[in-house]
C-alpha cells in the first residue's frame, strides 16, 4: 500500500496522488538523490500478483526507458520493493488531450494537424526502437503548460494486450484497430489506425464508433466503414480528411506504412490543404465494382480519346522494377531541389495515372462490348461507344435519372444511392429536435424530379437535438452556477483545483465552454477554485536555525521575525525544536511560521522552603529576644533572595526555580554597652565614660531542595 510520505527505493518521496487509471495509480514524487520532482505510477494489487503480467511488464517498462525524445514523457526507472512494482517517468505539468478537446469541444485542423505532428514524431522514435505503444488515445497524450506535446505509456500496453485483461482496463477501444479487437498480430501500423482515431475526434469533437458494449464498439471496428469526418465538420480540408481515412483504412496495407509517410502528408496539409491523399488499395488492381451511370456517361465521352492518347504515347509504362529503382535515386533529386517539392509524389501520381489510364480503357471497351456488341453496322465502325436514349435515337441531351427518396435515411446511405445513380452530394447541416444527428432532413431537390446525371444535389441533415446554448458561470459561486446550468436542462460535475488569480469557491472554467450548443441532459464540468495553491510544509526539525531559514523561504514560506531560544532535553542546542505548522500539511505561500530554537537540555534547578528561626544562644549570646536584626539570604551564584529587618521570628522563606544548590542566610544586630561614671583619685574629679553601640553578626549555612 503506497501512502503520502512514504520513501519508495530510498529515494523517491511520495507527495501526492495526481491520477488513477485502469492498471495502476500515478503519484507526484521528489527524488531526494537528484532533488527533482517525478511522477511514480504505481501497478494495482490485482496486476502485481500476476506473475506473468510482473515479468512482461518489467521487461517492456525497461525497454521503454531507453526513449528518449521530447514528445515522449521519458522513464527514468522501473523497480519493486515489498510488492509495489513502479515506474518513475518524467513529470508533465500539463493536461490530457482528451481533456483539452472537452474543454474547447473541438479543435481547429490546424492546432490537431500541429499536435498529431508532434505526436507522430514521439511514436516515430519508439518504432525505430522497435517499441509499438498498442493503446495511443487522448487519455495517454499530454500538452504541457509551454504547449509541449507528450506521449506517455510506452511499454505497459504491449505487457497488458499480452495478457487476458478486461477492456475496461485496457482503456478505451474506442481507438483499437480490427486486428487488436480481433485479438490478432498488431504493429507500428496498429498504432497509425489509433493515432488516425485521435486525428478524428480532435477534428470533430467524438469518436468515430460508439456503442453500448466494448464489444458492439470492437465489431464496429472491424465491420463498418469510418464515416467522414467532414459529414460533421464540412469545412475540415480534403487534404486532411484523406489523411483520416488513410490512417483508419481496415486493411493495414492501406494505412501509411510507417510514421515518416504520415508526418509528410500532415507537414503537407498544412500548406497545402487540398486533396493530395494517395490512398493505398492494392487490392483493386484486378477487383471488379459496379459502374454508376454517371461513371458510364464520363467513359462514353472519353474512353475514345483515352484510347487513342495511349496508343500514340512514346513513354512505355514503367514496370514494378522501375519504380523500385527510381524510389532508389529519390534522395539525389531531393538534394538537387531547393523549392518544397516531393518527387516521391509526382512519380507515384505519374505510375498511377499510366496504370489508371490501361485499366479505363480496358473496362471501357468491355463496356462497350457488353452494352452495344449486338448494334452492329454502324455502332461498330464508328470507333467509340454510342449511348442512345429509351427511344433508340442517338441522343446529344444530357442523361437524366429522377431523383430518389432521401428523407429519414443516414447520410452516408443517401450519399451512396445519389453516388450510384451519377448524382453528386453536398451536405449541410442544421440543428433540428425533429431527427437524430445525421438523418437526412430534406433535399435541394424534391422526390422524383429528373436530376442530371453529373449534378449536385444538397441535402440537408440534422445535427441533433443541440439547440441550447450553455450559459456562462464563470466567476459564479458553484451554488449559483449549479442553478444556472441545472435550469438550463443540464447535469453538473464538480471538479476543484487551484487559482492564483479566482477566489476560493468561484468556477474557474466550465466544460463545454460558455457558447457552446449542446444537447439537454449534456454534462457540464465546472472546476471551483480552491483559492491560491498551497505550499507543502518543509520540515524543520532539527534543522538549524539557518537551514532551517532557508529551507521555508525556498518553500515560498516565511520565518516569524522573533525566534524564541529555549530549553530542550530532545535537541541539541542551536537546532530548531519546534515549528507552528507540521511537517507535510499544505498553507498560503507567504505564511508565517514561528520556529523555537533548543538551548541544549535544561539545568538543574532547586527550591528553598526554610523557616528563619530567631538567633540562638550560641550564634549571639548578646542577643535578646525583641531586637530587631537584618536577615539577608543570598544564593551561591550571588542572587539575593531576601533582605529584610525583623524582631519577629520565625521568618517564611519561599523560592522556586534557582539554579544554585544553596546559599548563605547573614543576620546582623546591635549591641548597646551603657555609659559609667568613676573619680579620679588623685584630683578627686568625677570621670564619666558614655555608652555605645556594637554591631554584631553571624551566619548561617542554608542547602536547597532539588526541584
Amino acid at each position: 500500500m503506497v501512502k503520502i510520505g512514504m520513501m519508495i527505493g530510498d529515494r523517491y518521496e511520495i507527495l501526492e496522488k495526481i491520477g488513477t487509471g485502469g492498471m495502476s495509480d500515478v503519484y507526484k514524487a521528489k527524488c531526494h538523490k537528484l532533488n527533482r520532482f517525478v511522477a511514480i505510477k504505481v501497478l494495482k494489487q490485482e496486476f502485481s500478483e500476476n506473475a506473468n503480467f510482473v515479468s512482461k511488464f518489467r521487461t517492456e517498462a525497461q525497454a521503454a526507458a531507453g526513449l528518449m525524445h521530447p514528445n515522449i514523457v521519458n522513464v527514468y526507472d522501473v523497480g519493486e520493493e515489498n510488492g509495489i512494482y513502479y515506474i518513475v517517468m518524467e513529470l508533465v505539468e500539463g493536461i490530457t488531450l482528451k481533456k483539452y478537446i472537452e474543454k474547447k469541444a473541438r479543435l481547429s485542423f490546424k492546432e490537431a494537424v500541429s499536435i498529431a505532428i508532434q505526436v507522430s514524431m514521439g511514436i516515430e522514435a519508439a518504432h525505430n526502437n522497435h517499441i509499438i505503444h498498442r493503446d495511443i488515445k487522448p487519455q495517454n497524450i499530454i500538452i504541457s503548460k509551454d504547449g509541449k506535446v507528450k506521449v506517455t505509456d510506452f511499454g505497459i500496453a504491449k505487457a497488458a494486450t499480452s495478457n487476458t485483461i478486461t477492456s475496461n482496463v485496457m482503456g478505451s477501444v474506442h481507438y483499437t484497430s480490427p486486428e487488436q479487437a480481433r485479438g490478432g498480430y498488431s504493429d507500428e501500423k496498429s498504432d497509425v489506425y489509433s493515432l488516425g482515431i485521435t486525428i478524428f475526434e480532435m477534428l470533430t469533437g467524438r469518436v468515430p464508433f460508439n456503442g453500448e458494449t466494448t464489444v458492439a464498439i470492437a465489431i464496429k471496428h472491424i465491420q463498418e466503414e469510418l464515416p467522414s469526418p467532414k459529414e460533421f465538420v464540412p469545412e475540415i480540408p480534403a487534404s486532411v480528411e484523406g489523411i483520416v481515412l488513410k490512417c483508419c483504412q481496415k486493411s493495414p496495407d492501406r494505412r501509411y506504412q510507417n510514421m515518416q509517410e504520415l508526418i509528410a502528408d500532415l507537414k503537407q496539409s498544412l500548406m497545402n490543404p487540398e486533396e493530395f491523399v494517395v490512398q493505398n488499395d492494392p487490392d483493386m488492381e484486378g477487383g471488379t465494382r459496379k459502374v454508376s451511370p454517371g461513371e458510364i456517361e464520363q467513359i462514353r465521352r472519353s474512353a475514345y480519346h483515352d484510347e487513342r492518347e495511349y496508343e500514340e504515347r512514346d513513354e512505355p509504362m514503367r514496370l514494378r522494377s522501375d519504380s523500385e529503382e527510381m524510389y532508389e535515386n529519390e534522395e539525389e533529386y531531393e538534394e538537387e531541389d531547393d523549392y518544397d517539392y516531393n518527387p516521391r509524389m509526382e512519380k507515384v501520381t505519374t505510375i498511377l495515372a499510366l496504370v489508371g489510364g490501361v485499366v479505363f480503357c480496358v473496362v471501357a471497351v468491355i463496356l462497350a462490348i457488353k452494352v452495344f456488341g449486338g448494334s452492329g453496322g454502324e455502332n461498330e465502325s464508328s470507333g467509340g461507344p454510342i449511348i442512345t436514349s429509351e427511344s433508340g435515337d442517338e441522343s446529344s441531351e444530357p442523361e437524366t435519372v429522377k431523383m430518389p427518396v432521401v428523407k429519414g435515411k443516414s447520410v452516408e446511405v443517401a450519399r451512396n444511392e445519389l453516388t450510384e445513380l451519377g448524382i453528386r452530394s453536398e451536405v449541410e447541416y442544421e440543428e433540428t429536435e425533429e431527427a437524430e444527428a445525421g438523418i437526412v432532413i430534406g433535399s435541394s431537390a424534391e422526390p422524383g424530379t429528373e436530376i442530371t446525371v453529373g449534378s449536385t444535389v444538397t441535402l440537408k441533415a440534422s445535427l441533433g437535438p443541440q439547440g441550447v446554448e450553455v450559459e456562462s458561470v464563470s466567476g459564479q459561486t458553484y451554488e449559483d452556477a449549479y442553478g444556472i446550468l441545472t435550469a438550463q436542462g443540464f447535469t453538473v460535475k464538480k471538479e476543484e483545483a487551484a487559482s492564483d488569480d479566482v477566489p476560493e469557491g468561484r468556477i474557474i472554467t466550465q466544460t463545454p465552454s460558455a457558447g457552446t450548443k449542446v444537447p439537454k441532459g449534456t454534462n457540464i464540468t465546472v472546476t471551483v477554485s480552491l483559492g491560491r495553491e498551497k505550499v507543502r510544509v518543509p520540515k524543520l526539525l532539527g534543522e538549524s536555525e539557518q537551514d532551517g531559514t532557508v529551507a521555508a523561504i525556498e518553500a515560498g514560506l516565511q520565518i516569524g521575525s522573533e525566534i524564541s531560544y529555549v530549553y530542550n532535553n530532545e535537541y541539541e542546542e542551536g537546532l530548531i525544536c519546534y515549528q507552528s505548522y507540521s511537517y507535510g500539511s499544505y498553507v498560503d505561500p507567504d505564511t508565517v511560521i514561528e520556529i523555537k530554537v533548543s538551548q541544549g537540555p535544561a539545568p538543574d534547578t532547586y527550591q528553598c522552603n526554610i523557616s528563619i528561626e530567631a538567633p540562638s544562644v550560641e550564634e549571639a549570646p548578646d542577643y535578646v529576644q525583641g531586637m530587631e536584626v537584618s536577615v539577608k539570604l543570598e544564593t551561591d551564584d550571588g542572587k539575593v533572595l531576601l533582605e529584610t529587618v525583623t524582631s519577629s521570628f520565625p521568618q517564611a522563606a519561599n523560592y522556586y526555580g534557582l539554579s544554585a544548590a544553596g546559599g548563605t542566610l547573614t543576620m546582623s544586630y546591635n549591641v548597646t554597652v551603657e555609659g559609667s561614671t568613676s573619680t579620679d583619685p588623685e584630683t578627686g574629679e568625677e570621670i564619666t565614660i558614655p555608652g555605645t553601640t556594637e554591631n554584631k553578626s553571624f551566619t548561617r549555612r542554608v542547602t536547597f531542595t532539588k526541584e
